[in-house]
């Protein structure tokens, strides 16, 4: 390939193509370019390590008619100069066959101030050096975990996606995203007993698997005890990544549409139509608990602007490029925001408040997890968790949702750890949790078990909630 054809597949150089391409009224063109490197491990030894790199470029084409506005979408991988045009008008095409668009708005002229910045430069890109700090002390890791006695299995990666975000108003933005994950899994030599941690990273400069892996080691000696106990509620501590694995999901429900119009757990029975058929103002806790994203939170920082590949009730195509700020989605337990994208906002008469790729529960004391336990089991059996997974809706309307414990439940009683039980399938909602809560912990940087890949900028405390319904005994482990 020619250097002047190289030019011209430059990221920004795609984005301002496909705008010179456009016969449509309006155009917004999403490039991603995104480089990945990852290891693996398994049975305490090294089996992959490796790099990727893609691109994926979204149109959306947007044509004005009698009737309104009309939006197509069309997203496709590996797209080159050569390959736009036939993007671009496919997108037209799209957008012409459709109807007026339900959540049509004019398109945002404005970004976030310095968004634009290095649009034209090239894409930020990771590589094995990531790991440079981080692989030798996992190799100190699986020394440790063979003389023990247990083997040690998991990933790390580590992703960098820089979007670049162009409309035909002008609108340049520009951001660029590391996302780093490590899964790491201990088990006992006979496989008999199992147990997991995850943590988020920007780096990996803050991430050390020697701690884990002491961590999980004391785990696995705590199930060298078994205790078989019933299905029942049980008073229970949720570590921070199980906090997370609800709490995401709660907040991918609380769109201000949906409220509105009576389908979630967010919505409130009679009264006009609009805000007033919403909980926004209502105690959802006793705990003085604020349930909060922030595109610019240390550790967790992500886009400060809307990057929306499709419509629906959580995100609008024509809101790319609106600016991101500091929500409060519950303030001090009380119900203070629900998602709203500008088009949501007007049927609501709530304010705009765009979903933000991360999220932050805060307003509990400083007590560790292991604080809350040594207090926990004073006055009957208390259940501390690991992470939950396989996670599914039951019931919109209160946001019941069931799935199963995962890689350790263990027993407390008088302020320690005497053994693991069995696990359970649980069936609860996160708003009735946050609401029976009686102690929340230190605030941390966490993973999901169940969706830390596709949301992984996460900090929770750990919740002490009694009567957790731990509806079944499930033998998986």
């Amino acid at each position: 390939m020619s250097q002047r054809a190289r030019r011209g597949n430059r990221p920004h150089e795609i984005v301002e193509r496909a705008l010179e391409l456009s016969r449509a009224d309006g155009l917004v063109v999403i490039v991603k370019e995104r480089s990945d490197a990852h290891l693996r491990w398994a049975g305490s030894a090294l089996t992959t390590n490796g790099t990727t790199r893609g691109r994926s470029v979204t149109v959306v084409a947007t044509v004005d008619g009698a009737q309104g506005t009309a939006s197509g979408v069309v997203s496709r991988s590996a797209v080159t100069a050569g390959e736009l045009e036939p993007l671009v008008r496919a997108a037209e095409a799209a957008a012409a066959d459709a109807g007026p668009a339900e959540d049509a708005a004019p398109l945002v002229t404005e970004g976030p101030a310095g968004a634009g910045t290095g649009f034209t430069d090239a894409p930020a890109e990771t590589s094995p050096e990531v790991f440079a700090a981080f692989a030798p002390a996992l190799e100190e890791s699986f020394r440790q975990a063979r003389a023990d006695g247990r083997a040690l299995y998991g990933f790390a990666q580590h992703t960098v996606v820089s979007s670049y975000l162009g409309t035909s108003t002008g609108l340049r933005l520009r951001h660029d995203q590391p996302t780093g994950t490590l899964e790491l899994n201990a088990r006992s030599a006979d496989g008999a007993r199992s147990a997991w941690a995850g943590r988020s990273t920007r780096d990996f400069a803050d991430t050390d698997p020697r701690q884990l892996d002491a961590e999980l080691a004391g785990r696995l000696g705590w199930a060298e005890r078994r205790i078989e106990l019933p299905a029942g509620r049980y008073d229970t501590l949720l570590p921070p990544a199980a906090v997370a694995d609800l709490l995401i999901y709660q907040q991918w429900s609380a769109t201000a549409r949906d409220a509105a119009e009576g389908r979630t757990v967010f919505s409130r029975a009679g009264g006009p139509a609009g805000a007033a058929q919403t909980r926004v103002g209502e105690r959802l806790s006793d705990l003085p608990l604020t349930l909060r994203s922030d595109p610019a939170a240390p550790g967790l920082q992500c886009a400060p602007f809307v990057l929306a590949h499709a419509s629906g009730t959580d995100a609008s195509v024509f809101d790319n490029g609106l600016p991101l700020t500091a929500t409060d989605w519950v303030r001090g337990g009380v119900l203070d925001r629900l998602v709203a994208t500008r088009h949501g906002a007007a049927l609501t008469g709530l304010p705009v408040a765009p979903a933000v790729d991360n999220l932050l529960l805060e307003g509990g004391s400083s007590d560790s997890l292991d604080a809350m336990v040594a207090a926990a089991g004073h006055d009957g059996p208390t259940l501390l968790l690991t992470c939950l997974w396989y996670i599914r809706e039951v019931d919109p309307a209160t946001l019941l949702l069931t799935g199963l414990t995962r890689d350790g439940v263990y027993l407390v009683e008088g302020g320690e750890v005497v053994g693991a039980v069995n696990n359970f399938r649980f069936n609860e909602s996160p708003v009735d949790l946050l609401g029976r809560a009686v102690a929340a912990g230190r605030t941390e940087r966490t993973l999901s078990r169940e969706w830390g890949d596709s949301f992984p900028r996460t900090a929770m405390p750990p919740l002490r909630v009694p009567d957790f319904n731990m509806s079944s005994v499930s033998r998986g482990v």
